[in-house]
C-alpha cells in the first residue's frame, strides 16, 4: 500500500526534509552513536572552574542593578569570558561528542530568581539562539506538574506522567536544534532524565530491521498537539528519520504519530505500525539508555535531532516553593525566532 496515499484525503502540513538525501538509508557516524558503557560523567559534565564562579556572581549583580524587560540582554552586554569558554566547551559535546551536557552549575541559593533566569537566558544565547517554543511567542517555558490530566491539548511538561523517549518539537515546521533546561528544584522523588543516541536505535534499526527502517524515512502523520491556528491542518506530515549532510535529523516520537492518525481519522497502515513498534521495542533496550539527574542549578542541554530523551514520573514535595520546576529554551539558528521559523517575504 502507499504510505503516503490515505493523506490525499485531508489537509495536512507537509514537513519535508528539502534535501535530496532525505530519503537515503545509511550507516550512522560511529562517534555518535554510544550505548550506556561507553560513557561516565567526564563525556557530558562541565564544571564551572572558579574563574567563571566569581565571573557569574558578577554578572547576577550587574543583572540585579541593571534590569531590562522582556529578555532583552544579550552577551554583548555582559563579558563573560570564563563562561563562554565552559559554554563552549558544552556546545562542543553537544555538537561532536555524546549529544547531551550539563554545565555545573548556577548559584541558586544567592540570587533572586528572576536574575538566575536572565542569566541563564544570557549563557543560553553562547549555544545559539532563542526561539519561541509556543504559538502565542513563548520564550522561555516553565516544566513544572499544574495538576492538569495528561490529555489531548495538554503537553506532558505540565504533568509529572512518565515521559517516553521522544525529540522535542517532533511536529514542528522546525524543531529546535537544541533544548536546555535549568534546575531551580529537583522533584521529592523521580523526575530523572535519561537520554539515548538516535545513531544507535537507527543502526540497530538497519542491523536487524532493514525495512521497517525504510518505511521510518517516508512520510507519516504527527499529531500537533493543538499548536496551530483555528484554520489550521491538526497533523503534520513529515519523516521520522531524515539526513543533512552527515547529520541525522530525527523527529522521534512514536506515541505523537500514532495520536496523529488517530486525530485524522485514519487507520495506520500496518508497515508504519510495526515500524513504531520495533523502535518502541529497541530504544528500551537497557544498555542504550543514561541516566543523569539533573540536579539543583545545573543547566542541561541536548542536541535534539540526535539525542532521544526521557523523564520518568515523579513525586513532588507538598510545599508550592519546593515543587519541581525547570526552565526550558529552544535554539535555532534557521528561519526566525518565531514558533515555525516563518519570515515575512517581500
Amino acid at each position: 500500500m502507499n504510505a503516503v496515499a490515505p493523506h490525499n484525503r485531508l489537509a495536512v502540513e507537509s514537513y519535508l526534509d528539502c534535501s535530496s538525501e532525505q530519503t537515503e538509508v545509511r550507516k550512522s557516524a560511529s562517534q555518535r552513536s554510544w550505548v550506556v558503557s561507553d560513557l561516565d560523567e567526564s563525556k557530558w559534565l562541565v564544571k564551572f572552574d572558579r574563574a567563571a564562579i566569581d565571573e557569574l556572581g558578577r554578572a547576577a549583580d550587574f543583572i540585579a542593578s541593571h534590569p531590562v524587560a522582556n529578555m532583552a540582554r544579550t552577551p554583548a552586554d555582559i563579558a563573560l569570558p570564563h563562561c563562554t569558554k565552559h559554554m563552549k566547551s558544552l556546545l562542543d559535546i553537544v555538537d561532536n561528542g555524546v549529544g547531551f551536557a550539563v554545565a555545573d552549575r548556577l548559584p541558586v541559593d544567592d540570587y533572586p530568581l528572576d536574575v538566575l533566569v536572565e542569566l541563564y537566558w544570557v549563557l543560553g544565547q553562547l549555544i545559539a539562539r532563542p526561539v519561541a517554543q509556543k504559538r502565542n511567542g513563548q520564550m522561555i517555558y516553565d516544566v513544572r506538574d499544574t495538576a492538569q490530566a495528561y490529555t489531548y491539548g495538554v503537553r506532558g511538561s505540565w504533568t509529572n506522567v512518565e515521559l517516553n523517549f521522544h525529540t522535542d518539537n517532533a511536529f514542528g515546521k522546525q524543531p529546535p536544534d537544541y533544548v536546555g533546561l535549568f534546575c531551580k528544584h529537583p522533584a521529592m522523588e523521580g523526575g530523572v532524565s535519561r537520554f539515548c543516541s538516535l545513531y544507535t536505535i537507527h543502526d540497530r534499526l538497519q542491523q536487524n530491521h532493514p525495512d521497517a527502517l525504510k518505511r521510518l524515512y517516508e512520510p507519516m502523520l504527527y499529531d500537533r498537539q493543538k499548536e496551530h491556528n483555528d484554520a489550521e491542518p491538526a497533523v503534520t506530515l513529515a519523516p521520522f528519520f531524515s539526513w543533512r549532510g552527515d547529520r541525522l535529523r530525527a523527529r522521534a516520537n512514536p506515541s505523537l504519530v500514532r495520536k496523529g492518525y488517530e486525530v485524522a481519522g485514519i487507520e495506520m497502515e500496518p508497515e508504519l505500525a510495526d515500524a513504531l513498534s520495533l523502535v518502541d521495542d529497541v530504544s528500551q533496550s537497557e544498555d542504550l539508555w543514561y541516566e543523569a539527574a539533573l540536579e539543583k542549578g545545573q543547566i542541561q542541554y541536548l542536541n535534539n535531532s540526535e539525542v532521544g530523551h526521557y523523564r520518568s514520573e515523579f513525586v513532588d514535595f507538598e510545599e508550592e516553593e519546593r515543587k519541581r520546576h525547570l526552565f526550558r529554551l529552544w535554539h535555532r539558528n534557521t528561519g526566525s525566532v518565531c514558533y515555525d521559523g516563518a519570515i515575512m517575504l517581500g
